[in-house]
């Protein structure tokens, strides 16, 4: 996958280019998983940091939270706003709170956007004592023979794209992601030590469900038409072989940590 500056910028402000697909296929999170993030807050306002097209922030509001998001792309930006959820653009590390302080700032499948010490640093600017700061993902944990069919599918039609569904397996997997975050968090010197929640769920795909999600996934947005069809093609053929349809199983990741002082 892409990994200088310039393609990362390139893949996150990709996203806003089919803001209806994105929220339409994203996979939402557990219930669980907002009501323990609610419950460990002192109170119910929320700063839902890249707020996308509001999966999260709409997902806090319904468990009685009143919810502020930031988020860069204007064109997520006035999705979530014709969604109901009120949204400020901006980059989280450069946005003026105006004097505003939050029970929670929560960041679904957001963070690794934000410089990660910036970050942590404009959160515990705004976080109220006691405060959460909660980042989470859904991480993919495909059963092997669906991460060997979509290894394979890959390998058939973008063999340049190194993308290893085989390797989600591991418990390591989302490290590169949780790591640095982890690192931000201690180097603001206003937290408490970084916890690790995590969350067991599946969903069943169909052929069309599946396919719809693909070009949302980072990096494949940028891929050239005739290349991203191939594998549209191929993903298709290995969702065939396999019934169909087939489950899912996701690990939704929380990164977490209270405000001290």
């Amino acid at each position: 996958m892409p990994t200088s500056a310039g393609d990362h910028r390139e893949i996150a402000e990709s996203y806003g280019s089919d803001a209806e697909r994105y929220d339409r296929t994203r996979p939402r999170y557990p219930e669980a998983l907002v009501e323990r993030i609610v419950a460990g807050s002192p109170g119910r306002d929320v700063l839902d940091v890249g707020a996308g097209t509001g999966i999260a922030g709409l997902a806090f509001r319904a468990r009685g939270c009143r919810v502020l998001g930031v988020e860069p792309d204007a064109r997520m930006a006035a999705f979530a706003r014709r969604k109901g959820l009120d949204v400020e653009i901006a980059r989280f590390e450069e946005w003026d709170p105006a004097g505003r302080d939050f029970d929670a700032v929560v960041a679904g499948t957001a963070w690794h956007w934000v410089d990660p010490v910036a970050g942590a640093a404009q959160a515990a600017r705004v976080l109220r004592p006691r405060g959460r700061l909660a980042l989470f993902w859904n991480a993919f944990q495909p059963a092997p023979e669906v991460a060997e069919a979509l290894t394979r599918a890959y390998a058939r039609a973008v063999p340049d794209l190194p993308f290893d569904w085989r390797r989600l397996n591991s418990p390591d997997s989302h490290a590169s992601v949780l790591a640095p975050a982890a690192d931000g968090i201690r180097r603001a010197a206003a937290f408490g030590e970084p916890e690790e929640w995590r969350f067991a769920w599946d969903r069943v795909y169909t052929r069309e469900e599946w396919l719809d999600q693909v070009p949302t996934f980072g990096g494949h947005g940028q891929l050239p038409t005739g290349k991203l069809d191939a594998l549209l093609d191929s993903v298709g053929d290995a969702v065939d072989a396999l019934g169909g349809s087939f489950s899912m199983r996701y690990s939704a990741v929380v990164l977490t940590a209270e405000r001290t002082g």
